[in-house]
């Protein structure tokens, strides 16, 4: 993408920071959301379990249900945040600080996934629980995209990216937003299918779309 209107190159704007710290430490939080996620999996110790584990570990379907929907949402944000940093020239502090927001709620969907985990059976307390998950989803989704324009708003972008990459880039980030929108509210009424849609949402992420680079 090329700088028009005369305006200074990235690499000479003062303020600037190289991006390798933000990536690192933005993988460190990806990565510690995705791993809390398997620890509240477990099987009740007592009698039954003890008599009837294959039952008692499928009565557990809904703690897999909402490490299966969490894990492909963190891991589609990821991607996500790999893809935008992957294009970066240089961060400011405000792409920082919007990076660190994005993080706080990452790291925050471990909590919404237990809740999920624990109530999706059980009727007003399901509604609750698959209400705030979605909304934890949509606003860390949100982020991700706001990251992506600021980036392309302060010319944050690698000077040699193409115009069609950025294109499908922020066309890809985008759907995901208005799909949750639509899920949140199904969930009032069908907790259960929203959770599904959730988990289509991240699989569209996960799916892999090729980028050409020049």
């Amino acid at each position: 993408m090329s700088n028009e209107g005369g305006a200074p190159a990235t690499h000479d704007r003062p303020g600037l920071r190289r991006t390798a710290r933000l990536e690192a430490f933005s993988d460190g939080v990806f990565a510690i959301a995705i791993t809390l996620l398997v620890l509240d999996l477990a099987v009740p110790a007592s009698k039954y379990s003890e008599q009837h584990l294959l039952e008692a570990v499928g009565d557990q379907w809904h703690g897999y249900l909402g490490y299966i929907v969490s894990f492909s949402t963190v891991g589609a944000l990821w991607l996500g945040h790999n893809a935008i940093t992957d294009y970066l020239d240089r961060a400011d502090t405000t792409l920082l600080r919007l990076n660190l927001l994005l993080l706080f709620f990452v790291s925050f969907i471990p909590f919404p996934t237990r809740l999920l985990s624990e109530y999706v059976s059980s009727d007003q307390a399901e509604r609750v629980a698959v209400t705030l998950y979605g909304v934890t989803l949509l606003i860390a989704g949100a982020l991700l995209s706001l990251l992506w324009r600021y980036a392309l708003h302060a010319r944050l972008v690698r000077p040699d990216a193409g115009d069609e990459e950025i294109t499908l880039l922020t066309h890809r980030l985008t759907p995901g937003l208005g799909g949750y929108g639509l899920f949140i509210v199904v969930g009032l009424f069908v907790p259960v299918a929203a959770v599904i849609g959730y988990l289509v949402i991240a699989a569209f992420f996960v799916i892999p779309v090729r980028i050409h680079r020049r």
